[in-house]
């Protein structure tokens, strides 16, 4: 789901990775579809690789997009622009263990914002992540069977051996 979403310092929204340029990489912003070099010095964050701070340990941004989406019954989020006592509240409610100290308003505010583009733009989809899932753990089942037969085959070559 947020494959490819970056943020980048310096630049409103959110950018879609395109390929690699010569001095950076080429992105495509979500909102206004026009592409651009960000240059390999430019702080570029993405999305599948951010986490919150909480008390016990960090939470990947996605699962704390789900629970909005879960909270939200799919639907859009309050405004980033809402009051900070809002956004701290709503925020808690999500995330009660959150680490007050160390996750900023700001933070806070980036984390609506992104939910919301993501989700006016249709891009958040956790029931395709949850079939990825089966499917991962389905290829797992059938390569540890596969490899059990080989290892019977193996132990019945040696045994013949003997």
């Amino acid at each position: 789901m947020l494959k490819d979403i970056l943020s980048i310092s310096g630049h409103g929204g959110l950018f879609q990775f395109i390929s690699q340029g010569r001095h950076g990489i080429i992105v495509e912003s979500l909102e206004t579809k026009k592409r651009m070099n960000a240059s390999a010095t430019a702080k570029i964050s993405a999305l599948e690789d951010i986490a919150i701070f909480t008390d016990t340990e960090d939470v990947a941004l996605k699962d704390v997009f789900k629970a909005i989406y879960e909270k939200e019954d799919g639907g859009e989020t309050i405004s980033h622009k809402s009051s900070a006592d809002e956004l701290k509240s709503y925020f808690e409610e999500i995330l009660p263990d959150y680490d007050r100290d160390r996750v900023y308003v700001s933070d806070i505010k980036k984390v609506f914002q992104w939910y919301n583009q993501l989700h006016k733009l249709e891009m958040l989809n956790f029931d395709e992540e949850e079939e990825a899932k089966e499917e991962d753990k389905k290829a797992d089942e059938k390569e540890q069977k596969e490899e059990k037969t080989e290892a019977k085959e193996n132990k019945k070559e040696e045994q013949k051996e003997e």
